[in-house]
């Protein structure tokens, strides 16, 4: 039994999505055939089921570096090996706004977790597999992308006079999770990707007008997540 999210490891898939959210992690098992509550202990909300044929799960993992540091290792302790962020987060470049939908090639660090796996001269990057799988799967749907670099820390309200700089460096997004999800998954050779639904503009953060398009984005992520997830599973059944 793993000290955090209590489970039996038969009850957890290889192939697991970690939104920070545990309303996310409901609207993803929502999409499941026989979706089965797994537990809820300590904010790890996990659900499983199969999604067209292919067995998933999904584990919320709130917010910040720690706690998706934790669900990664205890998930992959019970048979996890590929995991994919379905998130949100803000917007950096002035051309993005509610509802766009970035798929994540790298993440600028700027937590703190990370560090205690790997310096800070590591870059945080997803698996190309995953990334490929994403990138694939909104061009099936004809879901417009915006594909490059984010930035991941661990201070929601920490002070904005970095953005000026990562805003002209061509930094397109900012959350807490990528940094830590993609240098934890590289220190132990697991497979990992992040897609975010965009919350506002680089003036407004979640605003009201937005709800709407961020709402009809953060399906589209969710629908992107789970057909990337399908197809890297039916890559691995034909190499098997």
């Amino acid at each position: 039994m793993e000290f955090h999210i209590k489970c039996d490891p038969s009850d957890i898939s290889r192939y697991c999505f970690t939104p920070g959210d545990p309303a996310r992690a409901k609207k993803i098992a929502a999409y499941f055939d026989n979706a089965k509550f797994v537990t809820d202990s300590r904010g790890y909300l996990v659900y499983s089921g199969n999604y067209r044929g292919v067995y998933m799960t999904v584990c919320s993992t709130n917010m910040g570096g720690p706690t998706v540091a934790i669900a990664l290792e205890e998930l992959a302790h019970m048979g996890a090996d590929t995991f994919l962020r379905v998130g949100s987060c803000g917007a950096v470049q002035p051309n993005l706004g509610p509802g766009d939908i970035v798929i994540s090639t790298g993440a600028v660090r700027l937590g703190g977790t990370g560090n205690s796996y790997l310096p800070l001269h590591y870059p945080a990057v997803p698996t190309f597999q995953v990334v490929r799988a994403l990138v694939d799967a909104a061009d099936e749907m004809q879901v417009p992308v915006h594909l490059g670099i984010g930035a991941a820390g661990d201070a929601f309200y920490a002070p904005k006079e970095g953005r000026v700089e990562m805003a002209k460096a061509g930094v397109l997004s900012i959350e807490m999770e990528s940094d830590t999800l993609y240098i934890v998954g590289q220190f132990r050779g697991w497979r990992t990707g992040a897609i975010f639904a965009t919350d506002g503009t680089p003036t407004e953060v979640k605003p009201v007008w937005g709800k709407e398009q961020f709402e009809r984005g953060e399906k589209n992520t969710i629908e992107i997540a789970l057909n990337a997830m399908r197809a890297l599973a039916a890559n691995d059944a034909a190499k098997s």
